[in-house]
This record gives C-alpha cells, structure tokens and sequence, in this order.
C-alpha cells in the first residue's frame, strides 16, 4: 500500500470484494432496489423478542449468506460495527462466527471503513480473507438516539428515515470480483449543527471534504468515476454536498452523484422525510445493488462514500454539536 497526497491509500497489490450480500426489512421491501437483496423479513422483528436481537439477526444473516457461499475460504478477520451502544450487534455476532474481530464505530461511516480496513489487511498480507458488516434497524437506532417510534412523536421534514438492513462484504487477496484500488480516509468535520433531526446538514460538510481531498490526493476530475455514491445523505446533505463540492470547482451531475439513501426507498409513496439513513444504508446498497452492477459489468469504476454522525445520546443531552467523517472506497470492475 502507497499513500498518496494526505488522506489516500492506493493499493500496490489490489484486493477482491470477491463477494457480498444483504438483508432488509419489510419497508426497504418494498422499495425500488427489493431484488437486489439476499434476504427481506416480512417485518421488524425478525422472529425475534426484542428489536436489538432483530438487529443482531440481521447482521449474522448477512454473514452467515456470504460464508455459506465461500466455505472453503477461512475468514481471519471479522470487521464489524453498528449504531447500538457498544457496538453490540457486532459483538454478539463475532461471538457466533468464532474468529479473530476489530469492532469499530464509525456510526453510519462504518460498512466504508469496515470495507477500506479489510483491503488494507489483504493488501499488507495480514490476512488472506477478511469479512466486513455492518447493520442498522429503524426501531433500534430512533429509540437510542430520539425518540422510540411507539411515541408516535412527530419529525421535521429534514429528518431521515434509519434503514432496517445489513451488508457484508468477503475481501480476498484473490479470486473474481471487483477490485478494491484505494480509499480516502475522512477526518472530523463539525459545522456546529447539533439537531439530531437534521443528519444530512451535519455530514454534508464532512462528504464534500472527503470527495474534494480524493481528487487532490490523486490528481483525478470526476469524469473517472462512473458513479460518485454517498452513503446516507438524503436529499438534504446531497444537496447540501454538491454545493459544497461547487464551490471548490467540483461540479457533480445528477445521473453521476447518488445517495444509497435516495435510491433504497420509493420517496413518491414511503413515508421517509428525506430519504434512508443508518449503518445499514450504505452496506445493504453497496453488497446487494451495486456490487451486482459491477459483476455485470454495467459499472467500471466507482467512488463509493459513507458519512458518520458521531454523536452519541449523551453528547446531544449535554448540547454538544455533531463531529462528522466521511470514508469512502475505489471500488473497479
């Protein structure tokens, strides 16, 4: 691995995203990327008790999808986060699979980080496989960090709708698949929003400041990518972002710069304010939708980028503003 300018890594030896898969709830099920999920449950609890151990379900289903595919590829490391105090879906779920785990949070910036610290691994050869995930429920993450949905409480129309879903992703040193050639590492930007209502304009910043920092660092114009992709923007923080980005002489189409989002849902007729959020947006879009495309050879080349809130329940009481990072990941056919 090189890094290039301040914040990039590019890969000497590039590894496989050599497979991937996602699960989702009964409402992304309904949404216009349906078919492109591995599993959909009919609804929030998952044949489980609580909405946590549904979280936790969904996480382990994911994985246990891709390692079903590959069991003759020994994983020897488990990367994975999620939104839940203590990262806890991805404790107990590295407590099933039984092989080497680095839990991280990087709130809803964790399935590009999980995925850029895995191809770091494979590309150093400390590991020969490594699966990344992440997860992210609707009940589970508006009970922690607002207000638990049987409360009925009313959302402004910049709010976010947090996605039921999980994604993993198999990282190997070699096999059939895209290849990982580099991820930008982000850094905290604060625009001093502290609304938690209001993610989009509290990442926004932090995803133009990634976007703009990968083209300095590479030395590449837009027109490289045949799809710019952040995470969970919504239609806020993507618009917020491309003006950002104009405002530094980046200017970004609409048929070019999508939000996982914007496309996991129907806005039309579901009822998700400005569009998906959560951990599991980004994953669930990337493992099932577009690594799809790139398999099929319809896509070449894409930047794929996921923004964090880095608040906590904690921070918010105490009036804290909301720090926000952006990673994102090359990602070539």
């Amino acid at each position: 691995m090189q890094k290039h300018g301040k914040q990039t890594w590019v890969f000497s030896t590039p590894p496989k995203l050599i497979d991937g898969a996602a699960v989702a709830g009964p409402d992304e099920g309904k949404g216009p990327l349906a078919h492109d999920f591995d599993l959909l449950y009919a609804d929030l609890w998952a044949g489980e008790k609580s909405f946590e151990l549904a979280e936790k379900k969904m996480m382990q289903d994911a994985c246990d999808t891709v390692l079903k595919r590959n069991q003759d590829k020994p994983i020897d490391f488990f990367i994975a986060g999620d939104l839940l105090d203590q990262i806890i879906s991805s404790s107990f779920t590295a407590r099933e699979l039984q092989v080497p785990y680095l839990g991280i949070f990087g709130a809803c910036s964790t399935s590009m980080l999980g995925l850029a610290l895995a191809a770091f691994l494979v590309d150093s050869g400390a590991a020969k496989y490594a699966l990344a995930a992440t997860s992210s429920h609707n009940n589970t993450a508006e009970k922690q960090f607002r207000y638990p949905n049987e409360y009925g409480a009313q959302k402004p129309p910049e709010s976010q709708y947090t996605v039921s879903a999980a994604g993993a992703g198999l990282v190997a040193a070699s096999g059939s698949g895209p290849r990982i050639t580099g991820a930008t590492m982000g850094k905290i930007v604060d625009m001093g929003i502290s609304d938690p209502n209001n993610m989009g304009a509290a990442m926004a910043p932090a995803a133009a400041d990634t976007i703009y920092q990968h083209f300095q660092d590479l030395q590449l114009t837009p027109d490289a990518y045949d799809l710019i992709i952040t995470g969970d923007l919504g239609q806020v923080g993507h618009e917020i972002t491309k003006e950002l980005l104009q405002q530094k002489g980046i200017v970004l189409n609409d048929q070019q710069f999508v939000d996982c989002g914007l496309l996991i849902y129907d806005r039309e007729t579901q009822p998700v304010f400005s569009g998906g959020s959560g951990c599991g947006c980004c994953a669930s879009v990337l493992y099932g939708h577009f690594l799809k495309r790139l398999q099929r050879r319809e896509l070449k080349k894409i930047l794929v980028v996921a923004t964090g809130a880095l608040m906590s329940p904690l921070s918010y009481q105490q009036k804290e503003t909301i720090p926000a990072i952006a990673h994102g990941v090359v990602l070539e056919g």
